[in-house]
């Protein structure tokens, strides 16, 4: 307390008689507190009460030196200063935010150029990815059949997505199926013989069936010499071709484009504009029956001539053609590797693999499937159908015989395809008409009837009319290898 109040008041009159009547005695160790407690007895006025609060130091919350110091150069910061903290926290932003974008097409630029590289490989036939190493059996309960089709299914093909799969069969049927549920999804109904006028779809045995690689048109063609064009994703009908002079027997997309190849009966090829509605050219050279035809993205298809024995690489452009030899037998089907190899198979049991740049096949499997009849009369099974997973070592052949002994068999290609080994069977009784692999891999399709697709040979009763959906299962993986990889 400040000494001018004391001296205030001693000069009271009120206080300085109270003091004469009232004596006070002063105790050891009071001071000025004693004299500031009588004070405040007495009820001094508001103004010493404003002076006493404003001078006292234990009315107020007591704050760190630290603290203060900390506010003060908190408050002491100059708008000047404060843009240029920002401007830092936000340059550092960008850097963080440009690091990243940097990482990122890094990373996109190394997937662009892996692409970019199996793209040069696809064309020159040079890419062959290994999977049929790490392929192993299903399980009999894991092998899906479908059934819808009275009379043998002929052909099937599966989307490019790989969600449906397409049939057809000697019930000039067209069936549109549902890969995970089963179900069908649409039936194109066959007509009668004669009701051609009035039906819109087939009324003859359908041999032969494609899918562009879009998915936008599938392609069909029967006994009745006609190719009918459909949009695949609601089974309308578009367009019908109509030129070949004999059973068409082959059909297929150039990848990419709408460009559709046709063979037949007749031994020519066609070559149509699925777009414009329009035929193109035809080409013609095999001696015999045109029973199979593949093709992927270069300009030009593949062919396998029947009873003629001769394989043949048609280049469109150059309206030229190739002659391979190899087989003893009639050549049923043909399929494409890649753009520089192929398998077919034929009559007399063999399963080839060829190169585009060799007339003869690179390896040959004789009774690739056994055979059948008395020891004495033995014959092969008959090679009906041959799949390839595109740009891959893995192989597929369908046979046709006793029901007791008809199979799907796997094949790894050796490196470089210079030879065939049997991976593993999976027994399908009935004619195997057509198999197809998904485009990912991941399962095979089997189209399977009680007679052979381009003819009433001989039947098996016991045989269902039936597609087989066979999962394509890999081997788990190895611990050990996992953990040199990680």
């Amino acid at each position: 307390m400040s000494s001018s109040f004391f001296v205030k008041a001693k000069e009271n009159p009120k206080l300085s008689k109270k003091g004469k009547n009232t004596p006070v005695t002063k105790r050891k160790g009071d001071g000025d507190s004693a004299a500031k407690s009588k004070v405040r007895a007495n009820k001094p006025t508001s103004k010493y009460n404003e002076e006493i609060s404003s001078d006292s130091e234990t009315e107020g919350p007591i704050v760190p030196r630290k603290r203060q110091s900390n506010e003060d150069n908190e408050y002491a910061e100059t708008p000047q200063e404060k843009k240029l903290r920002l401007a830092k926290l936000y340059l550092e932003q960008l850097k963080d935010e440009e690091e990243r974008k940097a990482e990122e097409d890094d990373f996109e630029s190394d997937l662009i150029a892996g692409r970019l590289e199996e793209e040069v490989l696809e064309q020159k036939g040079k890419l062959q990815r290994l999977i049929a190493k790490d392929l192993i059996p299903p399980d009999a309960s894991e092998i899906r059949v479908l059934r819808g089709h009275k009379l043998p299914i002929t052909c099937l093909v599966i989307s490019p997505d790989d969600k449906c799969i397409f049939s057809a069969a000697k019930d000039c049927s067209i069936i549109k199926w549902d890969v995970e549920s089963g179900k069908k999804l649409h039936t194109i109904h066959g007509g009668r013989k004669g009701t051609e006028d009035r039906h819109v779809g087939h009324t003859a045995h359908i041999l032969c069936m494609a899918v562009s690689s879009d998915g936008k048109y599938l392609a069909t063609g029967d006994m009745n010499k006609l190719i009918m064009i459909w949009e695949a994703a609601t089974c309308k009908h578009l367009y019908k071709f109509t030129g070949h002079k004999g059973p068409v027997s082959g059909l297929s997309f150039r990848k990419g484009t709408h460009d559709l190849y046709s063979a037949s009966h007749d031994r020519s090829i066609k070559v149509w504009n699925v777009d414009e509605n329009a035929y193109v050219e035809t080409l013609f050279g095999h001696q015999d029956s045109i029973t199979g035809l593949d093709s992927l993205s270069r300009e030009r298809c593949v062919t396998a001539g029947g009873r003629d024995r001769t394989v043949r690489v048609w280049k469109i452009a150059e309206e030229s053609q190739l002659v391979f030899h190899g087989h003893e037998g009639s050549i049923d089907c043909i399929q494409l590797i890649n753009e520089e190899h192929m398998i077919t198979g034929a009559d007399d049991g063999s399963v080839s693999l060829w190169s585009v740049n060799k007339k003869k096949p690179l390896s040959t499997v004789k009774k690739a499937h056994g055979c059948h009849g008395d020891a004495e009369l033995q014959q092969p099974h008959w090679v009906a159908s041959v799949a390839a997973l595109h740009n891959s070592d893995t192989v597929a052949s369908g046979a046709s015989g006793c029901s007791h002994n008809s199979q799907v068999q796997l094949w790894k290609c050796g490196q470089n395809y210079r030879g065939l080994e049997p991976l593993f069977s999976i027994p399908v009784p009935g004619f195997v008409n057509s198999l197809k692999f998904s485009s990912a891999g991941q399962f095979l399709v089997a189209g399977v009837g009680q007679e052979h697709r381009l003819g009433r040979w001989w039947r098996l009763k016991e045989a269902k009319n039936g597609i087989y959906v066979i999962p394509l299962k890999r081997k788990p993986p190895n611990p050990e290898e996992a953990k040199m990889t990680e």
